[in-house]
């Protein structure tokens, strides 16, 4: 069975930050691209950053960048997403997303495998 499990959400203060990961199972890790996508209330989903799937690339949505880092783990099936500098625009629903392609795409519909997400709120 297939399983994507995030964690590290919670709430935080405007310029803080927050480590989210993704803990994979039933799949070969190390042969998916993986992405972070987001939901924010009442919006639509919006892709915020990937990894290729030997981790040597890294891509960011212009919103996160110099921000936000992903990063990935091959020996533990584990992706992470390490947010710094939080701003209440970035309070969302933040789903991990495996493709099996070298590289990851900014195209939802591509992705085979979610998770459930963790909720990343910003607030004063």
């Amino acid at each position: 069975e297939v399983q994507l499990v995030e964690s590290g959400g919670g709430l935080v203060h405007p310029g803080g930050s927050l480590r989210l990961s993704c803990v994979t199972s039933g799949f070969r890790f190390d042969m998916f691209s993986m992405s972070w996508v987001r939901q924010a209330p009442g919006k639509g989903f919006e892709w915020v950053s990937g990894i290729n799937l030997e981790g040597g690339s890294t891509f960011y949505a212009d919103s996160v960048k110099g921000r936000f880092t992903i990063s990935r783990d091959n020996a533990k099936n584990t992706l992470y997403l390490q947010l710094n500098n939080l701003k209440t625009e970035d309070t969302a629903m933040y789903y991990c997303a495996a493709v099996r392609r070298r590289w990851c795409s900014r195209s939802l519909d591509t992705y085979e495998y979610w998770g459930q997400g963790t909720q990343v709120t910003v607030s004063s």
